[in-house]
């Protein structure tokens, strides 16, 4: 059975959870935990085969251990932005997942929307984590005039360009974060009105059950049958 409301609900609160930490470290230990669940209730409704789900459970999980473990133990920025690169890595398998069994669904149901809106979101996680593993792996700032750059900012961030809001606060110093700004903006424009908009058009409200009885009684005894009363007598015995 699809759970993409619980998925939906769990995305929400990892994002809640990650803006309101001021911590680094803290914060991105437990978005790591987060998204570890998340990937594994993608896997756990996905339809590959099961040999595949189990390989890929055991990769996330011991991938995301090492990763949050490096994270706890040191505040190094690489070791921050080779876990923001794994951290966008298991949340693009986990888009993947999730897009794909919502196309393959016979028929448009509210699961359908929940899965289409937490793809959504978790689009703008990913590039929010890979905005942080360029500012880990690069020398030059993320941001334009010093900005502060750490998980609040780049989620802020990324889904201000997700939805082509731009605030304008903060903005991208170098090529290649100025080039993920605009694959993002480009595809939160093609998510919403390609698969989001299909799925809503395509949404009907399930029918309301007939009630057992089906519609009111017609008039009572077999086709052909007069309907005369029982009490009024035949032709013969009028004629007599």
């Amino acid at each position: 059975m699809d759970r993409y409301g619980l998925l939906l609900a769990t995305l929400i609160v990892a994002y809640l959870v990650s803006a309101l930490t001021s911590s680094s470290r803290v914060t991105q230990a437990l978005q790591v935990g987060f998204f570890v669940a998340i990937t594994l209730l993608a896997l756990r409704v996905s339809s590959l085969p099961r040999r595949t789900v189990v390989l890929a459970r055991s990769v996330t999980v011991i991938g995301s251990v090492i990763a949050i473990a490096f994270v706890a133990a040191s505040g190094n920025k690489e070791v921050r932005g080779a876990a923001s690169l794994w951290t966008a890595a298991m949340l693009l398998l986990t888009a993947v997942l999730i897009v794909e069994r919502a196309l393959r669904m016979d028929s448009v149901t509210i699961q359908s929307i929940y899965a289409a809106l937490s793809a959504y979101l978790i689009i703008g996680l990913m590039f929010a984590a890979l905005y942080g593993a360029v500012d880990g792996l690069t020398t030059t700032d993320f941001f334009a005039n010093g900005e502060s750059a750490n998980i609040r900012t780049f989620q802020y961030f990324s889904f201000t360009t997700l939805t082509t809001l731009g605030y304008g606060d903060f903005t991208a110093v170098g090529n290649f974060g100025r080039a993920l700004a605009v694959l993002e903006a480009l595809t939160g424009q093609i998510f919403l009105a390609t698969l989001v908009a299909r799925l809503v058009a395509a949404y009907r409200t399930p029918p309301r059950a007939e009630p057992p009885g089906g519609g009111p009684a017609g008039p009572a005894g077999p086709a052909g049958e007069s309907e005369e009363s029982p009490d009024q007598p035949d032709a013969g015995t009028r004629r007599g």
